[in-house]
């Protein structure tokens, strides 16, 4: 897979992350395997937190602030742009 497609399957899903990162162009796409895994990994977390009482109400609210950030970062890279998720954007998980 090219830089581009590698980019767009990352962000589908933890499945396509591991797609992406196994079969796809890891050196070009980078930026975006890192973007996705944040993202994919916040909305794990916050999906798992939503289920205790009282305070799941604001782990709700950062799961749909994660999902904005997951279409700021799959419209990136259908554009082929190194843009930055807000907030988390500056996290570093792949080197």
């Amino acid at each position: 897979m090219d830089k581009k497609v590698t980019g767009i399957v990352a962000y589908i899903s933890i499945i396509g992350w591991l797609i992406a990162f196994l079969a796809g162009d890891k050196e070009g796409a980078k930026f975006h395997l890192n973007q996705a895994l944040i993202v994919d990994l916040g909305m794990l977390i916050c999906t798992a937190l939503t289920r205790i009482p009282l305070i799941g109400l604001i782990f709700w609210l950062v799961n749909i602030f994660l999902f904005v950030c997951w279409l700021i970062g799959l419209i990136a890279a259908i554009k082929e742009e190194d843009k930055e998720i807000p907030l988390i954007g500056a996290i570093k998980i792949l080197k």
